[in-house]
């Protein structure tokens, strides 16, 4: 068995979600682990593509770029 640490109410929460769900302590704290570090892994894999781009000198012309806020502006 492993052990990692928590704080005492991120430790109350996996245990309320537990639970209300019918499952163990454990099952709950793999699961959001193995989400989480999914999510993180394509987190990484985008940005280290980005940065690639950025680097090879891909960017966003101007045109693009007011194109893109003028879609996402309130």
């Amino acid at each position: 068995m492993n052990q990692i640490a928590v704080t005492p109410e991120v430790l109350e929460r996996f245990h309320e979600l537990a639970a209300a769900t019918q499952r163990s302590d454990a099952e709950v704290i793999d699961e959001a682990l193995t989400s989480y570090l999914a999510a993180d892994r394509r987190y990484v894999a985008t940005l280290t593509e980005r940065i690639a781009a950025a680097e090879r000198g891909e960017f966003a012309n101007e045109e693009i770029v007011e194109k893109f806020f003028a879609e996402h502006s309130a």
